[in-house]
């Protein structure tokens, strides 16, 4: 079935309570007078609500009320944003260059506004030492707590321990901030700001790339070092 409105000669009932181009009340008229002002005005009737008694029709362009609805429609799509749950796996004794690499991948999911799953890999031996894996997490978490927080504590799953860290800003804010950062340095590279903060660098390549509501999809982004 069709959602589309009865528009102008489709409509088919006696008599339509009318409102005018403005918004106006106009009152209960007959169909053939109703469009006979929409003829008048140049405009179409369209019936807004087929269920009333007698049905309600307004009279507007709907070329143009079809073409602004749909770019309402897309502008909300834009907006819209899905949380990815991103995942980083380390080993308890991971040395110290290769945590910084993890960490840094984490400060730039959290910065692009995803919750990120933090798994610590045991093996042998290892696994009789739950405690490198929780000092571990801990210190993941107080060195990004500016940018997240613990949203699931850590805890053994089978040879694993994982925990799951929380941005501090939704989604769309931080799509949001990405793309006027990404306008200030384009209008920088044209002159037209030269004052423009240098730090929008960093935080436009962390989060510009991010996919445009909120929906969890579990990535697996890294494996173990």
């Amino acid at each position: 079935m069709s959602t589309e409105p009865r528009i102008n000669d489709r409509i088919r009932v006696p008599e339509v309570r009318l409102v005018g181009p403005s918004g106006e009340q106009v009152g209960i008229v007959p169909l053939a007078k109703a469009l006979e002002l929409a003829q008048e005005y140049d405009l179409d009737l369209v019936e807004v609500a087929a269920t009333a008694r007698p049905p309600v029709c307004k009279l507007m362009d709907y070329g143009k009320f079809k073409y602004e609805s749909a770019m309402k429609a897309r502008e909300a799509r834009k907006n819209q944003a899905h949380t990815v749950i991103k995942e980083m796996k380390l080993r308890p004794k991971i040395d110290p260059h290769d945590y910084d690499t993890k960490k840094g991948h984490v400060v730039r999911f959290l910065k692009q506004g995803d919750k990120v799953k933090i798994t610590i890999m045991f093996r042998g031996r290892e696994q009789s030492r739950p405690e490198l894996g929780f000092r571990l997490l801990q210190r993941l978490a107080e060195d990004v707590q500016d940018l997240g927080f613990v949203e699931s504590s850590a805890k053994q799953d089978g040879r694993n321990m994982i925990m799951v860290l929380g941005p501090h800003k939704k989604k769309t804010e931080a799509m949001a901030e990405a793309r006027a950062l990404a306008d200030a340095r384009k209008a920088e590279r044209l002159g037209r700001t030269p004052g423009a903060a240098p730090e929008a660098e960093e935080a436009v390549e962390a989060v510009e790339a991010a996919p445009a509501a909120e929906v969890e999809q579990p990535v697996d982004t890294e494996q173990e070092s």
